[in-house]
């Protein structure tokens, strides 16, 4: 009877277990010191070794010629456990059997001791779909159960798993296996198989895993049995998962980097055309800005990409000529369209919008597209200056104010100069014009020069011309260059305010009015 790739390779010791070396060697131990628990659990992604690692426990801990951990695999116990005849081993998938009912099955059957073997043990996958119920009625049995009884529940989604059975279990997490683990793992079975594959389409195959084991095996018998006598290649394996070659993820990503719509609508097309998977395209765009953003922003690129020398470096590449501002704002819009996928009737159409909307951020009136807004118009600014078109910069308002700084105004000029003034003043900024509308500052022209006085320092000397800051006169001066094109000549006045005692003393100061203004007060 023929059996799939990953039951005939399925381990059977833990040597042979792939990327959980932390695991197989605490479990060595426990058997070698005999310390074994009454309760595991194993978590960890699809396809990491759980179950299989549980059923080399369960048969490790009943043989009793075992070795440095390891089952002798020429016991009764052991050919028996091969063959699944070992009725002490119970297995129960808790997707299927997740009653109260089926718990209280367990209850009553661990009070029997094994008829064959050391330990009876419960293999219970899935464990997190049992209902409350059937985890209350568990409780008690998990908590004390006979000396020869162990538990092994196995999960994807410990979470979902209440405290109290969480606090009854050693608890052991599988991690996912590294893209090199899987090649390595693959390559040998192809060896032993006779198959001829290329080794880029194994790293093709073990990408496309997300590091679990059992995943890479069944993409491989696909593609074994689709391509019978044929060499598997890298765009076989392409065609038959209608996986997106990495050429084009970066090619799309080019194409938003230049801001070319038309190139990036051009990707979609060929997508399209090949009969790929449009949503997975739309992952694979999100984890391609994500190795973008690691490939800029860290130093150990290598060790956190899981990919070859030589795609780290492409990446490394295409991330320098982004800002990290933007890569940020890439995965932002990258998620939302991942989210827009799982409801969208029209794939190709919601793709199309994603990546136009980030080809031209003009449109995007979000914050987040500031950045690239003002690198659009600077692209464009380029584009301009190709075309042999001169780009005329405009000047700076002081550079037009130093222009204009040498044409004197006549005596005639500053004669009929107060009906200008409204004009001036409707152009100063609000601050500065409110403090003329309420008096505070005051204007009259007198012997060709006009004469902005300070009444806000009345009988406080350490205040004196403290609104006539060089500030406000530049503004006035620059406003009236700016109505009339001529320069006047502005002087300001702090007016003085003294006592009617001293009034008198001081009258003579009043042909002197260029300097003081003088007000007796009563």
């Amino acid at each position: 009877m023929y059996l799939t790739l990953y039951r005939k390779y399925r381990p059977q010791k833990f040597s042979d277990m792939v990327g959980q070396e932390h695991i197989t060697k605490t479990l060595k131990n426990q058997i070698k010191l005999n310390r074994i628990a009454h309760a595991y659990l194993f978590t960890g992604s699809r396809g990491t070794g759980k179950t299989t690692a549980a059923k080399i426990f369960a048969r490790a801990i009943n043989c009793k010629n075992s070795v440095d951990g390891k089952p002798c695999e020429k016991c009764v116990v052991c050919k028996e456990i091969a063959e699944g005849a070992f009725v002490n081993i119970i297995e129960l998938d808790a997707a299927s059997h997740n009653g109260v009912d089926d718990i209280r099955q367990i209850n009553e059957e661990v009070l029997y001791t094994p008829a064959v073997g050391v330990y009876k043990v419960y293999i219970i996958d899935e464990v997190h779909m049992l209902s409350p119920a059937a985890f209350n009625a568990m409780l008690k049995t998990l908590e004390e159960p006979p000396p020869y009884v162990v538990f092994i529940l196995a999960t994807t989604d410990p979470q979902k798993i209440p405290a109290t059975v969480l606090s009854r279990c050693q608890r052991f997490d599988f991690r996912r296996i590294s893209t090199s683990d899987i090649c390595d793992c693959l390559l040998d079975y192809m060896q032993r198989e006779n198959i001829e594959i290329e080794k880029e389409a194994v790293e093709l195959i073990a990408r496309l895993a997300d590091g679990g084991m059992r995943d890479a095996l069944s993409i491989l018998e696909q593609c074994i049995s689709f391509y019978i006598d044929e060499k598997i290649t890298h765009s076989k394996v392409l065609k038959l998962v209608g996986a997106v070659d990495n050429a084009l993820l970066f090619e799309m990503m080019n194409a938003v980097i230049e801001m070319d719509a038309a190139k990036a609508i051009a990707v979609c097309n060929e997508i399209n055309q090949q009969g790929r998977n449009i949503k997975q395209f739309a992952k694979d765009l999100l984890m391609h800005t994500r190795n973008l953003l690691i490939a800029k922003t860290t130093e150990q690129k290598t060790e956190i990409l899981d990919y070859t020398q030589e795609h780290v470096r492409e990446l490394t590449q295409q991330a320098n000529e982004l800002a990290i501002e933007t890569i940020f704002r890439y995965i932002k819009n990258f998620t939302e369209l991942d989210m827009e996928m799982k409801t969208s009737t029209f794939p190709r159409i919601t793709l199309e919008v994603a990546v136009i909307k980030l080809c031209t951020p003009e449109v995007d009136l979000s914050k987040d597209s500031v950045l690239d807004r003002m690198l659009s118009i600077e692209k464009q600014l380029e584009e301009v200056k190709k075309n042999g078109i001169k780009v005329v910069e405009k000047a700076s308002e002081e550079a037009v104010v130093t222009e204009i700084e040498r044409v004197k105004a006549t005596s005639e000029e500053y004669q009929t100069f107060l009906p200008i003034w409204e004009k001036v003043l409707a152009k100063l900024w609000s601050l500065t014009r409110s403090l003329f509308e309420a008096g505070t500052l005051e204007m009259y022209v007198e012997h060709d020069v006009i004469q902005i006085v300070d009444r806000s320092s009345q009988n406080n000397a350490a205040n004196k011309r403290s609104t006539l800051a060089e500030g406000v006169l530049k503004e006035i001066r620059d406003k009236i260059i700016e109505v009339t094109g001529k320069e006047y000549t502005i002087r300001a006045i702090d007016e003085v305010i003294y006592s009617q005692d001293s009034a008198a003393e001081i009258l003579s100061m009043i042909g002197n009015r260029v300097n003081y203004s003088i007000t007796a007060v009563k």
